[in-house]
């Protein structure tokens, strides 16, 4: 496996990744994990995204033609993904009228103890995003009609969800930093 230019192909990932295929971001997340000492089922996994790459050179991003610019966020995150270390997958995408300008995909720093932990610290990670790229964020509306943990929460007065989300994002991100 020296041989084979592993570094290299990833690094001409990235390169296309960053500028305009958010699409590859969760395959390259995981195949640069093994880039110091990679299996044959890496390199299998890196020259698959490379094909896939050619066989769709003509996908391209678009912007709609609205006159207001309308920023819209969207995370999610896979609970404990990762089978060596449990930490969760997440991953964001900022769109401007429709077309993604800001995307990450990465394994979570911690490990969560729940779906919605993991969740909330996608959504963390995500508006962190946004402040650093804009000064303000208002968030207009959360879609959770196809959330799992929905029936779980929705017992719940609104107040006291506010509260405890609060607390637990005071607690987990801000003491610790």
């Amino acid at each position: 496996m020296s041989e084979i230019p592993y570094a290299s192909a990833i690094g001409s990932i990235i390169y296309a990744m960053i500028c305009t295929r958010p699409d590859v971001s969760f395959a390259l997340s995981v195949t640069s994990r093994y880039q110091p000492c990679p299996g044959e089922g890496h390199w299998i996994a890196v020259k698959n995204i490379l094909k896939y790459l050619r066989r769709t050179k003509d996908a391209f991003l678009v912007f709609g033609g609205e006159e207001e610019l309308i920023v819209k966020g969207y995370t999610d995150a896979g609970f404990q993904t990762d089978k060596d270390d449990s930490r969760s997958q997440a991953g964001f995408v900022f769109c401007l009228n429709g077309g993604a300008v800001s995307w990450k995909s990465s394994k979570q720093d911690t490990v969560a103890d729940s779906a919605s932990e993991a969740e909330y610290i996608a959504a963390l990670e995500a508006v962190k995003e946004a402040i650093t790229d804009r000064d303000d964020v208002k968030i207009c509306e959360v879609h959770t009609d196809l959330n799992v943990a929905n029936p779980l929460m929705k017992p719940f007065p609104q107040s006291k969800f506010d509260h405890t989300r609060k607390q637990w994002v005071l607690d987990t991100y801000v003491d610790s930093n």
